[in-house]
C-alpha cells in the first residue's frame, strides 16, 4: 500500500456485501452476473446511469471465430499481428479459444445479434481481420444492444445497483488484503455523500481513460478513475503508454473538444475507402490491408497524409453504399453524421484520429487478479496482455466478456472472498456458508448447494431505500473509514481538467516526441506542485476527484512514453521511428511509491510475470523518466 488516498469526507454510510463491482459495462454487469450465479452477494456501483457506460457507445460489434472456416487460430495470429510483437500469446489464447462460448452465452443471457439471410449471425470484417468474424447487433448498435441485455438481467436478478456513484478508493484490512472501497454517490435515492461498501473481493471495470485528452471517442465519465485507485491502492499498472487512436472520427472543427462521434471500423470493413480532398486513396500501398490495416498503421496513415497537405482531416467515401445501405447497416453513424450537417448519402465523411482505447492498464493475470489481494479488475481498466501495444478491431467488448466470467470464477473458489469470511472490518463478519465451485451461466438459476448463501440485504433492483432494504445500512467505526486508509492527496480545481487535456494533446497525443513528452512532464509536474500548497488545492467534490484522477494517469502514461524509445504499435516516436525488439520487446510496467513518485521497471520478455505482491520498489527521480536498459547517449 501507499498510504495515499483522494481527501474526501470520512463516509457517512456503509453496505456489506461479498464481492463490488465498480462499473456497468460489458465486463462488469456480466462479472456481476456470474458472481451473483455464483451465490455471492454481489454489489454494482456505477459513476452515471446503468446503461451509460462505454459498452453502449460500441458500434462495429464483438470479434469471435464464429464463422464457417474461421478458427481461433486464425483469430490468435491476427490479434497477435496488430499487438505489435507485445502481446502475452497465453492471454490471446485464452481469449479466442473462450471466446465463442463466451458469446453464445451472452446470447443466451438475452443479447439478440443480426442474422444473415440462413438465420445465422451474420459477420462482417474490421480492420486487421482477414476473416469476417464480427457479430453486430442494430446495423452499428452492437454494444447498445449488449447493454441492453445484461442491464435486463442484471435486473431481473435483483443484484444491489448503486448509480450516480464515483468511486473513491481502496479499503483494505490489517493485512493489506482488500476489504472494500468508499465512494461519493451524487446526491440519488437513499444513499448520498461519501460512503463505503465493505466486500473481501473487489472487482473495478471502470473503463477508459480518454477524457485525459481533447477529444476523444469515450465518454465524459472516463476519467481514469479504476487506474488511479488501483495506483494509489499499490497496484501496478503497465503499457498506459499504447493509448489507440481509432483513425476515423467524425472532425467536428478545430476547436470541438470532449466526446466525438465514431464513424466505425465497421464502414471501412463493408467497403468504404480512405480518401483525400482530392478524392485519392491514399492507404494503397501502404498495407496489404489498406483501408483495413491495423488501427495505429491507419491512423499514422491519416496524419501523415495530412502532415503532407497541411490538412487538418481526411474523408472517408462510402457513397456508393447508397441510402438503403447507410439506412440499415449503420443507421446510428448516419443519424450522428446528419446531425452535424453531413449527410454520408451524397458526402464523404470529414475524418481525423482521437483518443478511443487504452491498450493498458491495472496489471492482471489471466483471472484478472492484480498485485493487491482481493482485487481483481477487467474490461479497458485491466492490462491482460491480450492487446500488446495496439488492439485488434472488436477485441474490447470480447475480453471484457471473457475475464469478467474468469473473474467470476476465481472469486467464487477463492476461500478468503467466501460468504461469511468478512472483511477483516470489525461488525462486518458473517456466518460461513460455502461457496459453489464454479459460477453457473448468466441467467441461470444461482446454486442450490446446501448452504449456498441466499440473497441477503442486498439484493434488491434499482436504487435503494430503507422500505426495499431493512437493515442495508451498516454502522460505520468511530473514525468514519471501516478499513485501512492513508494520506490525503492535495485536490486540484475544475479547470485545471481542460488545462491536463490541452498538455496531453499537444505532448502525448498521437505524434509523440522526446521534447513534447518532456514538456508535457514538466507542465504535469507544476501542476502538482502547484495543488500541493493548501492555499491553491480544491475542495473535495466531483469535479476536483475527477481532475486529480487524471492527472495521475497522465503522469504515468507521459512516464511511460518517456522512458519507450522506439515506435511500436500505437505509440508513435517521431524522435525514435524505429521499432527495436532487442531493447523494447517487453512491457514497462508502473507504481505509485509512498512518496508520490513513480517507479518504473520493465519486464524480461512480452509475457507478464506473476501478479504475486511485489517488495517496495526505490522512488524514481521525478524529473527524470526511469530507463529501464543500459544508458544510452542523451538525446538532443
Amino acid at each position: 500500500m501507499t498510504g495515499i488516498r483522494l481527501n474526501a469526507p470520512a463516509p457517512g454510510w456503509a453496505i456489506e456485501a461479498d464481492v463490488v463491482v465498480v462499473g456497468s459495462g460489458v465486463a462488469g454487469l456480466t462479472a456481476a452476473l456470474r458472481c451473483t450465479a455464483a451465490g455471492l452477494r454481489t454489489a454494482v456501483v456505477t459513476k452515471a446511469l446503468l446503461d451509460d457506460g462505454s459498452t453502449r457507445w460500441a458500434q462495429g460489434g464483438i470479434a469471435a471465430a464464429l464463422g464457417d472456416g474461421d478458427t481461433p487460430e486464425q483469430h490468435l495470429e491476427d490479434t497477435l499481428v496488430a499487438g505489435a510483437g507485445l502481446c502475452d500469446e497465453e492471454a490471446v489464447r485464452t481469449l479466442v479459444t473462450e471466446g465463442p462460448d463466451a458469446v453464445r452465452r451472452l446470447i443466451a443471457t438475452g443479447a439478440q445479434f443480426d442474422l444473415d439471410a440462413d438465420g445465422d449471425i451474420a459477420l462482417t470484417r474490421e480492420g486487421g481481420h482477414h476473416r469476417r468474424r464480427i457479430a453486430h447487433a442494430g446495423g452499428d448498435a452492437t454494444g447498445a444492444e449488449i447493454s441492453r441485455a445484461l442491464v435486463t438481467a442484471i435486473r431481473d436478478r435483483a443484484v444491489r445497483i448503486i448509480e450516480h456513484a464515483l468511486v473513491l478508493d481502496l479499503l483494505t484490512d490489517e493485512d493489506g488484503r482488500t476489504a472494500g472501497i468508499t465512494l461519493h454517490v451524487m446526491g440519488e435515492g437513499q444513499h448520498d455523500g461519501v460512503g463505503a461498501v465493505h466486500a473481501p473481493a473487489v472487482v473495478l471495470a471502470t473503463g477508459g481513460m480518454g477524457q485525459v485528452f481533447s477529444a476523444t471517442t469515450n465518454p465524459s465519465v472516463s476519467t481514469g478513475d479504476g487506474v488511479a485507485l488501483a495506483l494509489r491502492a499499490g497496484a501496478e499498472v503497465s503499457d498506459l503508454e499504447f493509448v489507440q487512436f481509432h483513425p476515423t472520427v467524425l472532425w467536428l472543427g478545430p476547436e470541438s473538444e470532449g466526446q466525438q462521434p465514431l464513424v466505425s471500423e465497421a464502414v471501412r470493413g463493408e467497403g468504404a475507402h480512405l480518401v483525400d480532398a482530392s478524392g485519392t486513396r491514399f492507404m494503397i500501398g501502404r498495407h496489404e490491408l489498406a483501408e483495413l490495416a491495423p488501427r495505429d498503421i491507419v491512423a499514422k496513415g491519416i496524419m501523415r497524409r495530412m502532415q503532407e497537405q497541411g490538412a487538418d482531416h481526411m474523408f472517408l467515401d462510402a457513397r456508393h453504399f447508397g441510402a438503403e445501405m447507410w439506412e440499415t447497416r449503420f443507421p446510428t453513424i448516419l443519424a450522428a453524421c446528419r446531425s452535424h450537417g453531413i449527410d454520408p448519402v451524397t458526402d464523404p465523411i470529414p475524418v481525423a484520429p482521437a483518443a478511443h482505447y487504452a491498450s493498458g492498464g491495472i496489471r492482471t493475470d489471466l483471472h484478472g487478479r492484480t498485485t493487491v489481494p482481493g482485487l481483481y479488475a477487467c474490461g479497458e481498466v485491466a492490462c491482460t496482455g491480450v492487446h500488446g501495444a495496439n488492439r485488434l478491431a472488436s477485441n474490447s467488448l470480447l475480453e471484457g466478456l471473457v475475464f469478467a466470467e474468469r473473474i467470476a470464477t476465481a472469486i467464487a473458489t477463492d476461500p478468503a472472498s467466501a460468504p461469511g469470511t468478512g472483511t477483516g472490518i470489525p461488525g462486518t463478519e458473517r456466518p460461513a456458508a460455502p461457496v459453489p465451485a464454479t459460477a453457473a451461466v448468466p441467467g441461470a438459476e444461482p446454486p442450490t448447494a446446501a448452504g449456498a448463501a441466499a440473497p441477503g440485504p442486498l439484493a434488491g433492483a434499482g436504487r435503494p431505500s430503507d422500505a426495499e432494504h431493512p437493515g442495508a445500512l451498516s454502522p460505520v467505526d468511530p473514525e468514519g473509514w471501516g478499513g485501512r486508509v492513508g494520506e490525503p492527496v492535495h485536490l486540484l480545481a475544475l479547470e485545471t481538467r481542460h488545462e491536463i487535456q490541452r498538455i496531453m494533446t499537444a505532448g502525448a497525443g498521437v505524434l509523440r516526441s522526446a521534447e513534447s513528452l518532456a514538456e508535457a512532464a514538466g507542465r504535469l509536474a507544476r501542476i502538482e506542485h502547484d495543488a500541493s500548497d493548501e492555499r491553491k488545492s480544491a475542495e473535495p467534490g466531483v469535479e476536483a476527484w475527477e481532475a486529480t484522477n487524471l492527472l495521475l494517469v497522465s503522469r504515468v502514461l507521459v512516464a511511460a512514453a518517456r522512458a519507450r524509445e522506439e515506435t511500436r504499435g500505437c505509440h508513435w516516436r517521431e524522435d525514435r521511428p524505429d521499432r527495436d525488439d532487442v531493447e523494447w520487446r517487453r512491457h514497462l510496467v508502473v507504481r505509485l511509491t509512498p512518496d508520490r513518485t513513480l517507479a518504473v521497471r520493465r519486464t524480461d520478455t512480452a509475457a507478464f510475470p506473476p501478479v504475486a505482491p511485489v517488495a517496495p520498489v526505490a522512488p524514481a527521480t521525478p524529473a527524470t523518466p526511469v530507463t529501464p536498459h543500459a544508458p544510452r547517449e542523451p538525446q538532443p
